[in-house]
């Protein structure tokens, strides 16, 4: 079955979109969160990234608003994760593998979509970033942590490497399927070793006023 470029398009914003609701429900039930909060969670994690990034190059109405599979997304990542949560053995494992496959899919899916927009390689690959990113972030605020992509582990990193890896396979060989999955599995490769290995970026380090 060969499916067109848009197609696949729209199957990795629907696996990115349930993906990082599932993310954002995780953490909500992990925060305590009532239902309500836990749908909300939900939902500005799934559609915080991408809605940046329609309104940074201008695509209105955002892509949720007239996307209603972007919508059945969050609903069926919000459900699943009600229904399996109590059989999880480890709520941060399970958050940790969802988060680091929406960031996967939606950084490659962002970088796309800035190429088919006509933005150079860079300002894709940072829109891919974009994307990928700031559902997290919002989801980390609103839950009342410190946004992983601010601290010492490698998250923003992933996402500009594997994004950077998808424009370079698609530019070169044209090779749009392969370049996709290659970006989506070096994103989540990096971030399974760099938690594993617990590597991450150095820290600016104030002095100790105290020793002084």
């Amino acid at each position: 079955m060969n499916f067109s470029a848009a197609e696949i398009l729209l199957i990795i914003e629907a696996a990115g979109t349930f993906a990082f609701a599932v993310s954002g429900a995780t953490a909500a039930i992990r925060s305590r969160y009532d239902l309500f909060g836990i749908f909300v969670l939900a939902f500005v994690t799934a559609i915080g990234g991408g809605t940046i990034r329609d309104l940074l190059i201008g695509n209105l109405p955002v892509n949720w608003l007239t996307d209603s599979l972007a919508i059945f997304s969050v609903i069926a990542g919000f459900l699943f994760t009600l229904i399996v949560f109590r059989r999880m053995k480890k709520l941060e494992g399970w958050l940790f593998s969802f988060d680091a496959a929406g960031l996967g899919l939606f950084t490659v899916m962002g970088t796309q979509i800035g190429l088919e927009a006509g933005m150079g390689a860079g300002i894709s690959i940072a829109l891919g970033t974009i994307t990928g990113c700031f559902g997290g972030v919002l989801r980390d605020l609103l839950a009342g942590e410190l946004p992983l992509i601010f601290q010492k582990e490698i998250y923003a990193i992933a996402a500009v490497a594997g994004g950077s890896i998808f424009v370079g396979i698609y530019q070169l060989f044209d090779a749009l399927l392969i370049a996709q999955l290659t970006g989506i599995f070096t994103i989540i490769l990096i971030r399974f070793i760099a938690v594993k290995k617990q590597l991450g970026l150095p820290k600016f380090e104030l002095p100790d006023e105290s020793s002084t």
